[in-house]
C-alpha cells in the first residue's frame, strides 16, 4: 500500500517543478513509510511513497515500461491486486516479458494490451493514476468498492490528482475552502460519491475511472451493482459464499510481511479471522496473529445500552483460543483517548474532523500498536452492508423512512448509545443555512435513482434492495474511508476480504428473505462460517465499534468546550450557539454531550490547524 500524487500541465514544464512535486508527495509518507520516488515529464510529474508489500526490491515506483528506449507508460500506483499471478500468466502468453515481481509492474501491462477495459480484469483494492507519454493522456482508476481514496483538482490548463486531500492542498495554486454545500458533507452522514468537501476538488467514484487531456476530465463507470435473477437455493447459496470466502482469504493472505487479523469477537471479524488460521495451517504456516481494541476497566465495568448489550473482550479471547491464534489485546485509557496530539493526528489523517470521536482516536492508537508487529492485517469490515447486519435493517420505521435508513436510526448516536446530536452545539443561523435535512433528503433522491432492480422486486423485497444498495454505494465509503485514514497514518495496509467484488455481487441479489432465514442478522454469513467458529461467538448479536463508558471521558470533553468558550479566539467560535455552549459546559449539565462536542472540538483543532477558509 502506498501514497500517490501528481500534476499534469500542458501549458509548462513540469520537470523545473521538483520542489513543488516533492511538497506534494512528502504530505503521503505516512501512507508510504519505506521509499519514495518521483517521475517528471514536460508535462507530467508523478510523486510516490511506498509502504512495501509485496516484491519488496522490485516494486519501486512510479514504474514505468519502456520500448526501444522510450517510455511507452508510466504509474504511480497505490493497493493491491489479488488476481496478479493469473493476469501474469496470461499477458506472458500474449508475448509480455517482466522485470519484477510486483503487481504493479502487471497493472502496466494490463494497460498496454487491453486499454481501458483492463480495469474490469482487476480484482483488488487500488487507486492509481496512468500517464500515456504517446497520447498525453491520464488515466485516474479506483478499485470498485472504493477501499482506496483518489481525489483530484482540476486547473485551467491539466489536473493536481493524490490519495488524500492534502497532498492537493500542498500546491500552490489550491487553497482549503469549504463551502456550505461541503459543510452540510462535513456534518451529516452523507458520504456522496464523488464529493470531496474541498471547493473545487472531487474525489474518483468507486469503480469509475477519469481520462485527462488537453481538453479537460472525462468521467467513464467501468463497473456498478446489477440487478440478476437469483436462482441457487439456499444451501447452494450458503456453499458458494463459503468457497468465495476460502478464495478471498486465501488470495488476501499473500504477502511478503507480517500479517495479522483485525478481531472484535463479533460474526465478521471471528469468520475472517478463523478462515485466515485455516488457510495458514493449510499452508503448514500459522498461527495467525490477532488484535483487539479494549479500554481500561472496560469489561470489567460494562453497562449494557441500547446499541451494546455485551463487551467484546470475551468473545474475541473465546475466537482466539478456538482457532489458536497468537492474540493480543490493545488496552487504551481515558488519558490517551484525549490526548490532543492523538486526536490532532486523526484530524490530520483525515483531513476533516474526525466522524466518529473515540471511536476514531482509538482506532488510530489500535492501528498504531497493530503497526508495530504487523504490516498488513485483515479486517471484518463491510460485512454489515453485504449481509444486513446493522440493526437499522430490521427496524421496520428506519426502513420505511423517507431517508437514508442509518440517519432515520440516528447513527450520530452510534457510538455513545445516547440520544444528542451532532449538530446539537451549532448556531441556528447557520443550520437554517445550511438546511441539513434539505441536504440528506437531496443526497437520498439522487441516490435512489441508481438503484438496479428485477421485474421481481415488489413490496419488501424491492424495498429492501434499495436499503442493500444505499450501504453499498454509501455508508460503506464512511466507514472505508475511516479505516484507510487511520491505518495509513500509521504505515498500516488493512486488507477488507468481505469488499471482493464478486461476493458483493453476489449477495446483493441474494433475496431478503434468505439473508435472514434463520430470522436474524447476517443469516447467510453465518451459516457460511459456523463450522469454523464456536458457538459462542456464531450465536453473538450485533454488537457495533465499542465506546469508552468512562465517565472522565465525557468530563474531558466538557473541559474542552469550555477552553473553547473561554478563547475568543477559537475559529470555531463564530459557528456555534452561544446558549447550547454554555448549558453544556454547564456544572451539573446533562452527559449526553458526546457527538455534539466532539464534532466541535475537531473542527477548532481543524480550522486552526488547516487554515481552512469557510465560505458561508
Amino acid at each position: 500500500m502506498c501514497g500517490i500524487t501528481g500534476w499534469i500541465s500542458y501549458d509548462n514544464d513540469l520537470t523545473t517543478q521538483r520542489p513543488t512535486l516533492d511538497a506534494m508527495t512528502a504530505t503521503m509518507a505516512c501512507r508510504g513509510p519505506d521509499a519514495g520516488g518521483v517521475w517528471l515529464d514536460t508535462h507530467a510529474a508523478f510523486g510516490h511513497r511506498r509502504l512495501a508489500v509485496i516484491d519488496i526490491e522490485g516494486g519501486k515506483q512510479p514504474m514505468t515500461v519502456e520500448r526501444d528506449g522510450r517510455t511507452q507508460i508510466v504509474t504511480t500506483y497505490s493497493g493491491e491486486v489479488y488476481n496478479y499471478r493469473e493476469l501474469r500468466a496470461e499477458l506472458e502468453q500474449l508475448g509480455h516479458t517482466f522485470r519484477t515481481s510486483s503487481d504493479t509492474e502487471v497493472v502496466l501491462h494490463a494497460y498496454l494490451q487491453w486499454g481501458d477495459a483492463f480495469a474490469e480484469r482487476l480484482n483488488g483494492m487500488y487507486a492509481f493514476a496512468l500517464w500515456d507519454p504517446r497520447t498525453e493522456e491520464l488515466l485516474l482508476v479506483r478499485d470498485r468498492m472504493g477501499i482506496k481514496p483518489l481525489y483530484y483538482h482540476p486547473t485551467p490548463d491539466g489536473v493536481l490528482f493524490g490519495s488524500e486531500p492534502k497532498a492537493i492542498l500542498a500546491h500552490p495554486a489550491v487553497r482549503p475552502v469549504v463551502d456550505a454545500e461541503g459543510l452540510a458533507e462535513l456534518i451529516t452522514f452523507t458520504k456522496t460519491p464523488g464529493h470531496a468537501v474541498y471547493k473545487g476538488m472531487h474525489e474518483v467514484r468507486p469503480g469509475h475511472l477519469v481520462r485527462v487531456t488537453r481538453g479537460g476530465p472525462t468521467v467513464k463507470r467501468y463497473w456498478a451493482l446489477e440487478a440478476r435473477e437469483h436462482t441457487d437455493d439456499l444451501d447452494t447459496t450458503v456453499a458458494r459464499i463459503r468457497e468465495l470466502l476460502d478464495d478471498i482469504v486465501a488470495r488476501q493472505l499473500i504477502a511478503d510481511v507480517p500479517l495479522c487479523t483485525l478481531l472484535s469477537g463479533g460474526l465478521d471479524s471471528s469468520a475472517i479471522t478463523a478462515l485466515a488460521a485455516k488457510a495458514l495451517a493449510a499452508q503448514g504456516a500459522g498461527p495467525v496473529r490477532s488484535f483487539a481494541v479494549d479500554f481500561t476497566g472496560y469489561t470489567e465495568n460494562f453497562t449494557p445500552d441500547d446499541l451494546r448489550g455485551t463487551p467484546d473482550g470475551p468473545y474475541a479471547h473465546a475466537l482466539a483460543a478456538h482457532v489458536r491464534s497468537a492474540h493480543r489485546d490493545i488496552v487504551l485509557d481515558t488519558a490517551a483517548l484525549m490526548d490532543p496530539g492523538h486526536r490532532a493526528a486523526v484530524i490530520a489523517a483525515r483531513d476533516l474532523p474526525n466522524g466518529f470521536g473515540d471511536g476514531d482516536t482509538s482506532l488510530y492508537l489500535l492501528f498504531k500498536a497493530v503497526r508495530e508487529q504487523s504490516t498488513v492485517a485483515l479486517s471484518g469490515e463491510s460485512a454489515d452492508e453485504i449481509f444486513g447486519g446493522y440493526r437499522w435493517f430490521h427496524d421496520p420505521e428506519a426502513v420505511a423512512a423517507d431517508t437514508f435508513p442509518w440517519i432515520a436510526a440516528g447513527l450520530g448516536n452510534t457510538f455513545t448509545g445516547g440520544h444528542a446530536t451532532r449538530e446539537a452545539l451549532l448556531d441556528t443561523g447557520l443550520l437554517g443555512k445550511l438546511d441539513l435535512p434539505g441536504y440528506e433528503a437531496r443526497r437520498y433522491r439522487e441516490a435512489l435513482t441508481e438503484v438496479p432492480y428485477l421485474d421481481s422486486d415488489t413490496g419488501h423485497q424491492r424495498r429492501m434492495r434499495e436499503i442493500s444498495y444505499l450501504h453499498l454505494t454509501r455508508f460503506v465509503q464512511i466507514l472505508l474511508d475511516r479505516k484507510d485514514r487511520a491505518s495509513m497514518a500509521v504505515g498500516l495496509e488493512v486488507r477488507v476480504p468481505f469488499c471482493d467484488h464478486r461476493l458483493v455481487e453476489y449477495v446483493f441479489n441474494t433475496p431478503w428473505s434468505m439473508k435472514t432465514f434463520d430470522g436474524r442478522e447476517k443469516s447467510l454469513l453465518r451459516a457460511a462460517t459456523r463450522d469454523v467458529l464456536p458457538d459462542l461467538v456464531a450465536d453473538r448479536v450485533k454488537s457495533p465499534y465499542p465506546a469508552t463508558q468512562d465517565p472522565r471521558y465525557n468530563e474531558a470533553l466538557r473541559a474542552g468546550l469550555r477552553e473553547v468558550a473561554a478563547d475568543r479566539d477559537a475559529p470555531v467560535r463564530p459557528l456555534l450557539d452561544g446558549a447550547a455552549l454554555s448549558e453544556a459546559t454547564a456544572d451539573g449539565a446533562a452527559n449526553d454531550i458526546r457527538p455534539g462536542a466532539e464534532l466541535v472540538l475537531g473542527m477548532n483543532t481543524w480550522l486552526r490547524t488547516t487554515g481552512t477558509t469557510l465560505e458561508l
